[in-house]
């Protein structure tokens, strides 16, 4: 096991924790993450802190760690960005900056004590008490979970509904091992966002590919993020190409013309014409104009082959707060369609709801959604399609799920 000296500055320290996590062959799947972006020793920063890219850590705190708790503290660090919580998690943080941090901090802790009950990495003890956020209770849990049930903590403690007080940097005054960088995340340009997700889709490939080299042990997290990209757009077609799909048969009542010139009676083949197809789009921050109307053109494009008899766009929240249908004729203006404003919450529920309310029997449902919905899939009397925007973490217990990647 490699010892860091207490001798050393807090930037030879912090080197040597990142080597002694890449050498550990627990961790070599995390190399290449840890390989992305800068690290930096911060004389103003009290703990740490990333924003999805790159990492500062106070010098104090630096030095005040022994070589477990340092390691910890950068797998923590790593974890976030391979989770890309600051990305992912984002519109949490809008809605509460403070519990937005402790909901991606008990999920990371957990991990990382689980992997190491033999103490290599520990966190950071202070007068007996730990350095961080952790309790069982979270277990099996991701962030968004985490988020709804601090949330209801909160709200039963307090009565008042207030939307937290906006304080972005948890620091161990409240109980975190950790600041959250959100706005330096939201500050990368497009290209930098799009740069960082593929430089740590590569990471994460090669990170694979060495650990079974070494006959390393599987992570879950890790195989769920390494599941090969699938073209949404074709998994889009074919389930509406199959699933919206009228029959067809012949009759007499109606000759062929094609052959009646010949002398020749026939029977016409007809195409009962299919039944409604519901698009339901959840108003969460997670789905732009941009991404909404590209979705849209994907639809009106496969539609223009298939023919349903009418599509229905419902747009939702926790209720189902506008309802739009076009006819086949109408289509051409379904990319038109813009989200009114949402009253905050998810739950997808609401729309089989809705549905059942309303006696609207689709032929097939559409949902697109940041699939942060508690866990919470609906009951459904239709065939669902969940295409998932920025979650790759998100398994729908009912139907079928593709990611959506622009």
């Amino acid at each position: 096991m490699l010892m860091i000296g207490k001798n050393l500055t807090a930037e030879q320290r912090l080197s040597k924790a990142v080597v002694a996590i890449m050498g550990n062959d627990k961790y070599v799947a995390l190399a290449g993450v840890l390989m992305i972006g800068k690290r930096s020793i911060d004389d103003e920063c009290p703990t740490a802190y990333t924003n999805g890219r790159d990492e500062g850590y106070g010098r104090a705190f630096v030095d005040s760690l022994n070589d477990a708790e340092l390691r910890f503290l950068v797998l923590h660090e790593c974890y976030h960005k391979l989770y890309r919580h600051l990305i992912t998690w984002r519109h949490l943080y809008d809605q509460n900056p403070r519990l937005a941090n402790a909901a991606c901090d008990y999920v990371i802790n957990l991990k990382i004590t689980d992997d190491n009950a033999d103490g290599w990495a520990a966190m950071p003890i202070r007068d007996g008490k730990k350095v961080g956020l952790l309790d069982e209770k979270y277990r099996g849990m991701d962030s968004a979970q985490v988020y709804k049930l601090l949330l209801d903590e909160r709200d039963s403690d307090s009565g008042d509904g207030d939307g937290g007080d906006g304080e972005s940097g948890s620091g161990i005054g409240d109980g975190g091992l950790d600041s959250h960088d959100w706005e330096g995340a939201q500050g990368l340009d497009p290209e930098e966002a799009k740069q960082l997700e593929r430089d740590i889709d590569e990471a994460i490939r090669q990170g694979a590919l060495a650990a079974g080299k070494l006959g390393s042990g599987g992570d879950r997290d890790l195989e769920a993020l390494l599941q090969a990209k699938v073209d949404w757009r074709e998994v889009l077609r074919e389930f509406i190409s199959t699933t919206c799909v009228g029959n067809d048969y012949s009759t007499w009542r109606r000759p062929n013309r094609r052959f009646v010139s010949s002398g020749y009676y026939m029977p016409s083949g007809v195409s009962e014409s299919v039944g409604e197809l519901v698009i339901a789009i959840d108003m969460s921050g997670s789905i732009g104009s941009r991404e909404l109307s590209q979705f849209l053109g994907e639809v009106k494009g496969i539609c223009d082959n298939v023919h349903p008899e009418k599509v229905r766009l419902l747009y939702w929240d926790t209720q189902v707060c506008a309802d739009e249908s076009y006819a086949m004729h109408e289509l051409d203006t379904l990319t038109e369609s813009t989200k009114p404003a949402g009253g905050g919450g998810t739950i997808v529920t609401c729309v089989p709801e809705y549905l059942t309310k309303h006696g609207i029997k689709p032929q097939a449902v559409v949902v697109l959604t940041d699939g942060y919905l508690g866990g919470e899939w609906g009951q459904w009397s239709a065939p669902v399609l969940w295409c998932i925007v920025d979650n790759k973490r998100a398994e729908p217990d009912v139907g079928k799920a593709v990611h959506v990647e622009y």
